[in-house]
């Protein structure tokens, strides 16, 4: 079985405040978008990952696709698989890749093993892999509240329009995001998402955005170009380094240097 984990994009991105349980409030539109990992999950009769692509950091033990099967394997007794994963999407980018494999990998095991899980269940285990795993169990645009795993459908129309997707390289953690991030700003969002992308500007904002922007100059310096180069909208996604320009018009590819990718919507 061959699945295709898609990135995600995030249309506004705001944190509320801080939880008792030591997470985050937060509220956001998460879009899935074309750029995809590919992960295969075969029967077996001993369980074995491989990974190819890009290289992801630390143990396999520690991946989420490991720990994904481990939570099916404890909950359900599954037999051993295979997992195949070849990352194409860029790890700790605010694109949401790690997530969508995790995800993507209860899927695969729901199906092979015809456990026939509800969407709601589906997304009751992806949650407790991360905060925006939930997301992927359903291909479509998501208001994300809660700590990001408390999801409702939103109509967001992005057909006929180019997304353009850079990230420069740039790794920030998730201490130095929260460490500067800005509060609040949510009150408006689904009201401007109901709007064309060309009314968002300014509008529709990322609260990660400005501290990150001046620790790390080469981050704003790309919003500001995709603006240049014609967007009618830019943001960063998540928590960066990833950058994102909504285009009216085919956009060319200008930065050779970086992770770079253009997709009709």
């Amino acid at each position: 079985m061959i699945l295709f984990p898609p990135a995600k994009i995030n249309l506004g991105l705001n944190v509320l405040g801080k939880r008792d349980d030591g997470y985050h409030e937060i509220i956001s539109c998460m879009y899935p978008i074309p750029l995809r990992d590919i992960l295969e999950v075969l029967p077996a009769t001993s369980f074995s990952f491989r990974q190819t692509g890009l290289t992801i950091e630390g143990k396999d033990s520690d991946n989420l696709v490991v720990r994904a099967w481990k939570l099916m394997q404890r909950k359900y007794n599954i037999s051993d698989v295979y997992i195949h994963l070849h990352k194409l999407i860029p790890m700790g980018a605010g694109l949401g890749g790690g997530s969508a494999d995790a995800t993507y990998t209860l899927l695969a095991l729901d199906k092979l093993f015809e456990l026939n899980l509800s969407v709601e269940v589906l997304q009751e285990l992806s949650a407790e892999l991360g905060s925006d795993c939930a997301f992927f169990v359903l291909d479509e645009p998501q208001l994300a509240t809660g700590r990001g795993e408390v999801l409702r459908p939103i109509e967001v129309n992005l057909d006929g329009y180019y997304l353009k997707v850079i990230n420069p390289g740039v790794h920030i953690s998730t201490t130095e995001a929260y460490q500067g991030v800005q509060f609040g700003g949510g009150e408006h969002l689904q009201a401007v998402l109901s709007k064309s992308p060309e009314h968002w500007k300014n509008k529709l904002t990322n609260g990660f955005e400005s501290n990150i922007f001046h620790n790390h100059a080469i981050i704003g310096a790309l919003k500001a170009r995709l603006y240049d180069e014609g967007a009618v909208y830019a943001s960063m996604t998540g928590s960066g380094s990833t950058l994102f320009g909504i285009f009216k018009d085919r956009p060319d590819l200008t930065q050779s240097d970086y992770f770079e990718r253009v997709y009709q919507l």
